[in-house]
């Protein structure tokens, strides 16, 4: 007899810290290849776009690959420049948001 979804959620219980946090790295890793898709779709490689905006090429991939902990916020907004855009900041609380810049 087949196992019903009640029986099997209850003998493998999900973590839900863990569901959140792999669900945050994923939103990460979405932007984080938008962005190197924003770079292409501007016909630049990552050393170009590091010149023009004085990083090295490694920090570009950095960024690209959402990892932004130590990443200066000028840097973020030197990339969407280079790459045709501008930045937007959100303060978000529960349903609240205010764009601040």
């Amino acid at each position: 007899m087949a196992m019903s979804l009640k029986d099997f959620v209850s003998e493998h219980p999900v973590d839900r810290a863990l569901v959140e946090e792999h669900k945050e790295r994923m939103r990460g890793e979405v932007r984080a290849y938008r962005l190197r898709e924003l770079r292409i779709e501007a016909g630049l490689t990552q050393k170009q776009l590091a010149d023009r905006i004085g990083v090295g090429q490694r920090q570009v991939s950095k960024i690209e690959n959402g990892e932004l902990d130590n990443t200066k916020f000028g840097t973020i907004r030197s990339y969407l420049a280079a790459v045709g855009g501008t930045v937007a900041v959100e303060f978000v609380q529960g349903d609240t948001r205010v764009q601040v810049a």
